[in-house]
C-alpha cells in the first residue's frame, strides 16, 4: 500500500527528489465516526478520549495489553496511605515548545473536574494536588484508594499556559456548539501532532519529532488521516480499493470477505466494551410515554418484562452474526472474577406479558427509545430488533436514532439526561468494577452530582455505600465479595439489560501491523507499515 503511492510520487517528481518518496509512511484509516472537539475533557467516550491519546498524554499510559505503564510520571508512591507521590519526567516538550512541569499537573486536575468537563470522575472530586517541586506532586486523598490511578492514561495533561494564554479554560460540553480554541487545536506532548482538523469528517496527525521517547518508539508512520466514514459498505470499499489502509468496524457479515481479498485482512477478537439498554427510573412522569401521570419504569415488573421480552440469541445470531457474548452484567467477565455466578434473565415473553398485567398495562404502553447510529457495532439494527421484540409483548417503541454527537449531546448530563429508554455502551476505562458501579449506578442528587453516566437515574442506596467501601478496600479478596454483592443487588433490582459484549472487528490491509488492543483503542504509536 504504502510502497504503491511512493512509486507514484517519484515518477511524478522523477528524479527531484532527494530521498525516496515512500521514507514518508502515510497511513490512511477510516472509522464510523470523527472527532468533533480536540478538547480532551469534552467526552468521555473511548473513540475521542482514545484518539487525543495520540496527541496529548496522562501521568501513565496502557500497554498492548492494556497494563499500565510510566508515561509523564516516570514512578509513583504512597508515602501515606492517603499521600501519593507522582515524580514528574524531565525534559518533556508540549507541542509548542512549552516545558511541562508540575504546574500543568495541578492546572490539569482542577480543569478536568471543572463545570463543561465530561471526565470529572477521572480523580476524586476532593483529592488536593500539592506543588512538591517542578518535577514531584503529591496527590492527598481523603480516605485511602487503591486504584487512585487506574484511569489516568485517559486524563490529559494539558499545557497551563498555552490553555489560559488562549482562552480556553473553560471545558466546553459535548452539547456545546460554541468552541474555544483548545476545541480547535491541539498541544499535547505525544508522539503525534494534529496539524489539520474538519470536526467530525477529518483529523490529520503528523509525527513529533521532538517526542520524550522518540529513541525506543516501535512505529514507523510518519502521518495519519483519519475519515469519518459513516457508512459501512462504503468503509470496506475503502479498503478494498486500497484507498484505506485500516478501518475499523467492519460489519460481521463482510469479514470473509475482506478475508477473501488477496491484499486485505481482517482482526477480530473481544472487546471490553459491555452494550446494554437503560430505563428512566427517576422522573416521576416519562419523556417520551403514552402513560402519563407516573413511570412505568420505577416497577421492577415493567424493567423485567422489557428484559425478559429480549431475545439475545436471535441478536447474537442474525445481527452479530456470532460475534458477541450474551451478558449477564455490565461489565466483560474478563474485568469481573465471579461474573460466573450470574446469569441472564430467561428469554420469556409469556412471563413479561403476565409482568406487564400484574403492574397494571395488560395492554403494553408507547415507549419512546433514542439510539445511536454507527458508533457501537450494529447499534441501529440493535434497537429495531429490541423494538419488534417488545412489540410482541404490547410495548410500542418509538424509535429515535441519531448520529453519535447529536446522540450523546442529548442523553449524558450536559443534555438533561434527555430520554426516556436508551442503547448505551461502556468500557470501564480503569477496567474495574468499582468504574461501573461509580459512573453507571451512583444515585443522582438534584444538583447532579453521583453517577454522571446513569443516565436512567436508577438509584439504590445500599448499593451506594458498597461502591464507596469498594473504593477503599485494599484486600482483594474483601473487595470482591464487596462487588459481587453490590452486582447481587443491582442485578436483583434489575437497574439495566444488558445485552452483550461485542467482538472487536477491523479490516486491514496486507503490509500493515497494528496492535488491537481490547479496549478498541487504535494507538498510532502501535502501528507500522512495510516499504
Amino acid at each position: 500500500m504504502t510502497f504503491r503511492r511512493g512509486l507514484l510520487g517519484a515518477v511524478l517528481l522523477a528524479g527531484l527528489a532527494v530521498t525516496p518518496a515512500w521514507a514518508d509512511r502515510i497511513f490512511n484509516y477510516a472509522f464510523q465516526g470523527g472527532l468533533q472537539s480536540l478538547d480532551p475533557y469534552s467526552r468521555n467516550e473511548t473513540f475521542s478520549f482514545g484518539t487525543l491519546g495520540n496527541v496529548y498524554e496522562g501521568l501513565t499510559r496502557r500497554g498492548p495489553d492494556l497494563e499500565i505503564l510510566p508515561a509523564l510520571a516516570v514512578k509513583w508512591e504512597i508515602v501515606e496511605p492517603t499521600r501519593w507521590r507522582f515524580h514528574l519526567r524531565r525534559g518533556v516538550k508540549f507541542h509548542n515548545g512549552n516545558d511541562f512541569t508540575a504546574s500543568d499537573v495541578i492546572f490539569s486536575a482542577d480543569r478536568v473536574r471543572s463545570e463543561g468537563s465530561d471526565l470529572k470522575t477521572r480523580i476524586p472530586a476532593d483529592a488536593t494536588f500539592e506543588i512538591i517541586d517542578k518535577h514531584t506532586v503529591d496527590v492527598v486523598l481523603s480516605a485511602p484508594n487503591p486504584i487512585l490511578l487506574y484511569e489516568w492514561d485517559s486524563w490529559a495533561i494539558v499545557d497551563k499556559e498555552w490553555v489560559e494564554a488562549t482562552d480556553s479554560v473553560r471545558v466546553t460540553s459535548a452539547s456545546e456548539e460554541v468552541s474555544t480554541t483548545i476545541s480547535r487545536k491541539s498541544n499535547g506532548t505525544g508522539p503525534f501532532k494534529i496539524v489539520e482538523h474538519m470536526p467530525g469528517l477529518k483529523t490529520v496527525f503528523e509525527v513529533n519529532a521532538d517526542w520524550w521517547d522518540t529513541e525506543n518508539k516501535n512505529f514507523n508512520i510518519t502521518r495519519a488521516e483519519l475519515n469519518a466514514i459513516s457508512s459501512d459498505p462504503t468503509r470496506v470499499a475503502a479498503l478494498l480499493s486500497g484507498e484505506m489502509d485500516l478501518v475499523y468496524p467492519i460489519p460481521v457479515q463482510d469479514i470473509k470477505r475482506i478475508e477473501g481479498n488477496s491484499s486485505t485482512n481482517a482482526l477480530t477478537g473481544p472487546e471490553l466494551r459491555t452494550i446494554f439498554l437503560g430505563m428512566d427510573q427517576r422522573r416521576d412522569e416519562l419523556l417520551y410515554s403514552g402513560v402519563k401521570g407516573k413511570n412505568p419504569f420505577k416497577d421492577m415488573r415493567v424493567r423485567q418484562a422489557f428484559y425478559q421480552a429480549i431475545d439475545i440469541e436471535a441478536i447474537r445470531n442474525t445481527i452479530m452474526r456470532g460475534l458477541s457474548t450474551p451478558a449477564s452484567l455490565v461489565i466483560s467477565p474478563i474485568m469481573f472474577g465471579n461474573a460466573s455466578e450470574f446469569e441472564r434473565l430467561a428469554f420469556d415473553p409469556d412471563k413479561s406479558k403476565k409482568l406487564l398485567a400484574e403492574a397494571g398495562y395488560p395492554d403494553g404502553f408507547e415507549i419512546g427509545m433514542n439510539c445511536p447510529v454507527n458508533r457501537y457495532v450494529n447499534d441501529e439494527a440493535i434497537c429495531q430488533a429490541v423494538s419488534a421484540m417488545l412489540a410482541r409483548i404490547g410495548v410500542t417503541v418509538h424509535l429515535d436514532a441519531q448520529p453519535p454527537a447529536q446522540y450523546f449531546g442529548r442523553v449524558l448530563a450536559s443534555g438533561g439526561y434527555d430520554t426516556s429508554f436508551y442503547l448505551l455502551g461502556w468500557t470501564p476505562g480503569s477496567f474495574d468494577s468499582w468504574n461501573v458501579l461509580s459512573n453507571l449506578f451512583g444515585c443522582r442528587d438534584d444538583d447532579g452530582k453521583g453517577g454522571m453516566f446513569n443516565i436512567g437515574g436508577y438509584c439504590n442506596k445500599e448499593v451506594d455505600a458498597l461502591t464507596a467501601q469498594i473504593l477503599l478496600e485494599n484486600d482483594p479478596a474483601k473487595r470482591l465479595g464487596l462487588i459481587t454483592e453490590a452486582f447481587e443487588r443491582t442485578t436483583t433490582d434489575v437497574a439495566y439489560i444488558p445485552l452483550h459484549q461485542q467482538s472487536l472487528a477491523w479490516g486491514v490491509a496486507e503490509g500493515i501491523d497494528v496492535v488491537q488492543r481490547a479496549d478498541n483503542v487504535l494507538m498510532l504509536y502501535h502501528v507500522k507499515m512495510d516499504d
